[in-house]
């Protein structure tokens, strides 16, 4: 029974977070392109002032998986690299935090790209 409340915390977090999404996309004359970033700089602010870990300890995959999400790993890998480096940790955290996720992301897509076959329309 605790898996299933789990899955159900993780579930509403994502759905909350992707349906303040859909209604800035249907609401508001913002691009998508823009509320992602708007999205990504929230997850920065929000981990940064601390306000986002909580919502990860709440809702797991449903706050990382977004893109809000991202943007709060890219934070926290710049704070641990500030803290043990210093100044040049601004440069090299995020993107030490966010290795795994943009180098599985590019493997998996050119993989894709091995399968698919694109037509033009």
């Amino acid at each position: 029974m605790d898996i299933l409340i789990e899955y159900l915390k993780v579930f509403i977090t994502g759905g909350i977070i992707c349906a303040i999404g859909q209604i800035l996309i249907d609401k508001t004359k913002i691009t998508p392109a823009r509320i992602l970033v708007v999205f990504l700089v929230m997850g920065v602010i929000l981990y940064s002032i601390g306000l986002y870990q909580p919502l990860i300890d709440f809702g797991g995959a449903g706050a990382t998986v977004p893109i809000s999400g991202f943007g709060s790993n890219l934070a926290k890998g710049v704070i641990k690299e500030v803290d043990e480096i210093g100044f040049l940790g601004i440069f090299t955290g995020g993107v030490k935090a966010a290795a795994a996720g943009i180098s599985s992301a590019i493997v998996f897509g050119f993989l894709a790209s091995l399968f698919a076959k694109p037509t033009i329309k």
